[in-house]
């Protein structure tokens, strides 16, 4: 299957990008209220709902705070940590001024095991969602995304057009995230995982496996699988 370019980065992360500007040059100070989100919709001419999203997204990363009947400030300093925020490897690669494609290896429904059973809350042989994509960085492969997709919470997620979303982005709009838990660790791949990044199956990977929750139900479960020689995790906060 040819892999399939996306489309470009969404609006909300324009707003993102325009108030973490604003605070990282010092323009917006800790406690310094933000605009309202009438002012950023006027301003940026885009839906309540677009400037709602990006708004609360900045909060979960620390770097707004919202106070109910008083607006949204800038965060205070002891408040900006270094959270990992769950973030679109699509936007991710735009952002970086590449071009981002993917490959859909598999987009089935499976019975789960007694594994995947006890991290849905399900019983042994329920059904959920599975799904492999291949995600590549102006043509060379930097993630395998293997995930599965509790029914309860996304019942569309295998219609859905990977090819202009990405499963990330389709959930974080129709399973919304209440709660998240995550594991980094070095491993080596698959030799299937080996064969779809192009690297030997003795070189180091570096592996995230993710669980995120949407309300009443476990929502997803992912195996993140990254070549160690093509991608790193960073971040920074400040004391």
């Amino acid at each position: 299957m040819p892999r399939l370019t996306l489309n470009p980065l969404p609006a909300y992360e324009q707003v993102k990008a325009f108030v973490k500007t604003q605070i990282s040059c010092g323009h917006w100070r800790p406690g310094d209220a933000v605009p309202s989100e009438a002012a950023l919709q006027q301003q940026f001419g885009l839906s309540r709902m677009t400037i709602n999203r990006a708004v609360k997204e900045l909060a979960v990363e620390g770097l707004v705070t919202r106070i109910q009947g008083s607006g949204t400030v800038v965060a205070q300093l002891h408040r900006i940590s270094s959270t990992l925020a769950i973030r679109d490897i699509h936007e991710e690669v735009l952002e970086r001024g590449h071009e981002h494609s993917v490959h859909l290896d598999r987009l089935e429904t499976v019975r789960a095991n007694l594994a995947l059973a006890q991290t849905f809350k399900l019983r042994q042989g329920a059904k959920v969602f599975h799904s492999v994509l291949v995600h590549h960085e102006d043509g060379v492969a930097i993630q395998i995304e293997d995930r599965y997709v509790n029914p309860a919470a996304a019942p569309k997620y295998l219609s859905a057009d990977f090819s202009s979303t990405t499963p990330t982005r389709y959930l974080l709009e129709h399973a919304p995230l209440t709660e998240a838990s995550y594991s980094i660790e070095a491993s080596l791949p698959s030799a299937h995982e080996a064969q779809c990044l192009g690297i030997q199956a003795s070189d180091p990977c570096l592996v995230m496996t993710r669980s995120t929750v949407s309300g009443a139900h476990v929502a997803s479960w992912v195996r993140l699988v990254y070549p160690g020689t093509r991608y790193s995790f960073s971040g920074k906060f400040q004391l």
